[in-house]
């Protein structure tokens, strides 16, 4: 009823109260003061109030005075109380009660409610004769009260308690400390945790309300203090001790560092109070970051590395962290290295996880990249390691924004896609994985050029041909392929065409295994470019990835096979011979894995009958050529024979590269013909070639198809039936005054030194047939020679030292040539015949060999060029099969 909302039920109520006291002051003490003294603490402040005002009249009634008179003076320190009537209250009511009603009333007198003050502060000067005295008498029990309301979960006790600690400090004076701090001290042993709690709040307001000298004159009692409440067993009474430590430092500065934070360190090592002082130092952390964190950084990194705490400290030291990440991440490089494979080293990345996530602003953010980026090149695999596991559990779970460092993550993490330890391997392709899965994907494709750029740095040092990283089974490219993916789907035109030719970069460097997952995800976005009308250096780009797909894994792609071949087969009719040139490759791949190919030989054999294109009909021929070098062997002989008849006819034409890419079908079909009918094409067609009666062309066409024999079917052709023929054949070719004639003659020629150098001893006489192509005028025919040199020279075992000497003389002289190319090409010819690249052990041998003239003419070659050109990248063979469109 005291708190009712009805003034007029609160009035009674009163009244009613003030009657009984009257009634039954005298008998009833023990059965109403409970209840007042609670009163004084309830959380209506109107009970608090009623409590007040019916304590004063009991008290009133005790010691006999009057209620009624004005206490309204200048100081709320004066007193109108008489030492007779405390010393009857006192009597009445027992020192511990008397002491309890008197501590109640002067925390009234601090009260949120301005009527509890005012009723609190009239009783208080009534009935105290000397406030000071009486303070220091009730000193103890006022404490207690305090302390449990300093720790209160209620704003208004908390307020209260605060209000009377600092107004009990400027009573007593600063001379009081001495009385208080024993009683706070002992409050510490206290059992009830709200009581230890409000120990903390009660030396931080002390502390607030009292001059520094003073706090740093009872710094002995306060940092023993502080020091064990930061351990106490519960969380809340540490939470409360850190504020209070955050008070102390502000007085006596560094002192509360030396004097606490060790003893909380050396605590981490012991069982009994590890989780208290780690807790501690967090709470401290958590009040007074920028001052702790340089000192605990230099004491938690100094080996052995505590992880553990790191961790707990920076989830509360915010942006304080960043400027001791420099120190603090090669500490945990450290320590997580040396538990790499051991059972703590999945505990050790969650320590360093909670650690690197606590990192939100930009410049840490930066730090964080720049450290572990640096250390992920360390060339020890525990360090390398370490830096990725970090950088992976960073750039997977924060909340902070890296988007501008996604260039150098792309560089540094795919350029370990090259490095030797599988752990490594997987770490780093884990770190990918989580960066790109990270990005929008309406920005994906914007990161195209810079995934190739990474892919080309990280092979450009590479000497395999697969990068590791890429070729995890069951791994594969899929970190990247989204990017690619939503290039070719829904980027530009340009941007499509550079989608398409990275991604057939990765496809060129990932392993078959790697890249099964990932086929339909690749092929259906490729072939749905195929199928819409985009520019043709698109579509160029796409048919260059899905033949690069196909040589990899074609078995994979069989359920695309008839969407392929439609594509392809429409591909082959574009009005851009690039897109027709590159379709026709693909269709060769396709049809590796075709179980039924006449359909498709059938309309390609029509194409070239009937294309009245002549451009159109050359990639026909070019299509078929490739379709008989992936799958002329599952073709019918009925087929087979049809298009020989075909092709043996073109072998004439008048359109040079009609002839040319018809002679290499011719060629590529030997692989497959029968012993007979082989036997009928070599007699009357490819050996056919003297002069006498038919024209240049037709013998052009008969000897670059001889020559595409040699290249593709060597075993059946270079037989001891035809070589005779075949070496007459070349000779009568290569002595030609025609150009074009005396070319395919060293072709081949070249392809026959090959076989022979696979299979037996090289032939002196062929070689020096060889090298009679250097005796003649035209440089194109000299560049021929030269390269053909290359490429029998370029199987790792060296050429006998009968042909080098016959090969060695002549280069030489086609270094002095003044064709640039020809020159070139000799230099390069020598360095392979003499594998220079490998050493000077052939050098030395053929020096030895030489007369005189030629000894010092290579000598001088050797010194002024070829060491020179030994020490730069070693180029790739040409290419001396002209029969195949460019």
């Amino acid at each position: 009823a005291l708190a009712d909302e009805s003034e007029y039920v609160r009035d009674t109520a009163l009244r009613a109260g003030q009657r009984m006291i009257n009634l039954y002051a005298d008998t009833a003490i023990e059965l109403l003061l409970p209840e007042l003294e609670r009163g004084l603490f309830d959380d209506n402040w109107r009970i608090r109030y009623s409590s007040v005002q019916l304590l004063g009249d009991l008290l009133y009634k005790i010691s006999g005075v009057s209620g009624k008179m004005s206490t309204e003076t200048a100081h709320d320190d004066d007193n109108f109380g008489t030492e007779s009537s405390q010393k009857v209250i006192l009597k009445a009511l027992g020192r511990e009660r008397r002491d309890r009603v008197l501590a109640g009333l002067y925390m009234g007198r601090s009260d949120t409610a301005l009527l509890v003050r005012q009723s609190a502060l009239h009783v208080w000067k009534i009935i105290v004769a000397h406030t000071p005295m009486t303070l220091r008498e009730i000193l103890p029990t006022l404490f207690s009260l305090l302390l449990g309301c300093l720790a209160s979960t209620s704003h208004d006790k908390r307020q209260v308690a605060a209000r009377t600690l600092g107004d009990l400090v400027k009573k007593l004076g600063e001379r009081v400390l001495p009385e208080i701090i024993p009683i706070l001290e002992k409050g510490l042993d206290s059992d009830r945790a709200d009581q230890r709690q409000g120990v903390c709040i009660g030396l931080s307001e002390i502390m607030k309300a009292t001059s520094r000298e003073h706090v740093s004159v009872y710094a002995d009692s306060l940092v023993p203090t502080v020091r064990r409440a930061l351990t106490d067993e519960l969380p809340e009474v540490r939470e409360a001790a850190a504020e209070t430590f955050d008070n102390l430092h502000s007085n006596i500065g560094q002192r509360a560092l030396d004097e606490i934070l060790p003893v909380l360190l050396k605590q981490l090592d012991d069982d009994e109070f590890a989780e208290s002082a780690l807790d501690g130092l967090k709470q401290v952390m958590t009040v007074k970051s920028r001052v702790v964190l340089p000192y605990l950084v230099p004491q938690l990194t100094a080996p052995p590395v505590n992880t553990r705490a790191l961790s707990f400290l920076s989830s509360v030291a915010g942006d304080a962290l960043t400027k001791h990440l420099s120190k603090i991440l090669p500490a945990l490089l450290s320590a997580l290295s040396c538990k790499m494979d051991t059972p703590e080293e999945a505990q050790e990345i969650e320590y360093c996880r909670t650690v690197v996530l606590s990192v939100t602003d930009d410049v840490g953010v930066r730090t964080v990249m720049q450290e572990l980026l640096s250390a992920s090149q360390s060339p020890t695999a525990s360090e390398c390691w370490s830096a990725v596991a970090i950088l992976h559990t960073f750039c997977e779970k924060t909340s902070a924004d890296y988007a501008d460092y996604l260039p150098q993550l792309f560089r540094g993490l795919i350029g370990l896609f090259t490095n030797s330890s599988e752990k490594v391997l997987h770490a780093a392709w884990d770190c990918l994985n989580a960066v790109t899965k990270k990005i929008d994907v309406t920005e994906m494709f914007q990161h195209i050029a810079d995934v190739r750029q990474a892919v080309r740095y990280a092979m450009s040092d590479y000497k395999g041909k697969e990068l590791p990283g890429f070729s995890l089974p069951k791994k594969g490219i899929a970190p990247v392929l989204p990017i690619f993916r939503e290039g070719i789907l829904n980027g530009s035109q340009e941007m499509k065409a550079q989608a398409a030719d990275g991604l057939g970069e990765l496809i060129n460097i990932t392993s078959a295994e790697a890249l099964k997952p990932s086929v339909v995800n690749i092929t259906g976005p490729l072939i749905r470019i195929l199928g819409d009308r985009f520019s043709w250096q698109v579509k160029v780009a796409v048919l260059e990835t899905l033949t690069l797909l196909l040589a990899k894994v074609g078995v994979q792609l069989k359920p695309f096979l008839p969407q392929l071949q439609t594509t392809f087969l429409k591909a082959l009719n574009d009005p851009q011979r690039p897109v027709r040139l590159k379709s026709a490759s693909a269709l060769g791949k396709l049809t590796v894995i075709h179980t039924r190919v006449d359909p498709l030989f059938t309309e390609l054999h029509s194409a070239v009958k009937n294309a009245s294109d002549q451009s159109v009909r050359d990639t026909m021929l070019q299509a078929l050529r490739f379709c008989i070098s992936g799958a002329g062997e599952k073709m019918s002989d009925a087929s087979r024979k049809a298009i020989m008849a075909t092709l043996v006819v073109l072998l004439g034409n008048q359109e040079d590269s009609t002839r040319t890419v018809a002679s290499g079908c011719v060629g590529s079909l030997c692989k497959i013909l029968p012993p007979e009918e082989l036997t009928e094409l070599m007699i009357q067609q490819l050996l056919d070639t003297a002069e006498s009666g038919i024209d240049w062309t037709l013998r052009h066409g008969r000897g670059q198809a001889l020559a595409v024999a040699l290249k593709e079917a060597a075993p059946k052709v270079w037989t001891p039936t035809f070589q005779p023929d075949i070496i007459k054949c070349l000779s009568g070719l290569i002595d030609s005054d025609k150009v074009p004639l005396c070319q395919s003659g060293l072709r081949g020629l070249g392809y026959a030194l090959l076989h022979q150098s696979m299979s037996s001893e090289l032939s002196p006489e062929l070689v020096s047939l060889l090298i009679k192509g250097l005796k003649k005028d035209s440089n194109d025919v000299k560049l021929i020679v030269t390269q053909v040199t290359c490429l029998i020279a370029s199987s790792k075992t060296p050429l006998p030292m009968p042909v080098i000497k016959i090969l060695i003389p002549a280069l030489v002289m086609g270094t002095k040539e003044k064709n640039s190319m020809v020159k070139s090409s000799s230099e390069y010819a020598i360095i392979s015949v003499l594998k220079l690249r490998e050493g000077d052990a052939l050098l030395k041998q053929i020096l030895a060999e030489l007369d005189a003239g030629m000894h010092d003419s290579l000598s001088d070659v050797v010194t002024k060029s070829l060491n020179k050109l030994c020490k730069q990248p070693e180029p790739s063979l040409d290419e001396i099969d002209d029969t195949i469109l460019k």
